[in-house]
């Protein structure tokens, strides 16, 4: 079973940045792609960013240009990197994580939600 832990959500004002943080730990062969999506109240969640092993990313529309993902194959970790924050960032963010774990078994986890909340 492979855990995530989330962290760097926060109330932060419009034009702000914040930085999200998402470490994966248990048996882990290998990571393929790790990804941040978000939730807002009433909406369905969607992909916010996406990263390969390879390091392509993917980026919805809506945030490219303002926010960066990166990984650390090392510390099986990925981040984050939200600027010029708006309103209609404000969101549950979750990590998700595919790769290949115990027994030589895919596995896609999701990481507990952080909240960003962006207001004045």
């Amino acid at each position: 079973q492979v855990q995530l832990v989330e962290s760097g959500g926060g109330l932060v004002q419009p034009g702000g940045s914040l930085r999200l943080s998402c470490a994966a730990s248990g048996i882990i062969f290998s990571i393929n792609t790790m990804g941040w999506y978000r939730q807002a109240p009433g909406k369905e969640r969607e992909l916010v960013a996406a990263i390969t092993r390879g390091s392509s990313t993917n980026y919805a529309d809506s945030v490219k240009g303002r926010f960066t993902i990166s990984r650390d194959n090392a510390k099986n970790a990925v981040y984050l990197q939200m600027n010029s924050l708006k309103a209609e960032d404000t969101a549950v963010y979750y990590c998700n994580v595919i790769g290949i774990g115990i027994g030589n078994q895919p596995f896609r986890s999701w990481g507990q939600g952080t909240q960003v909340t962006v207001s004045s």
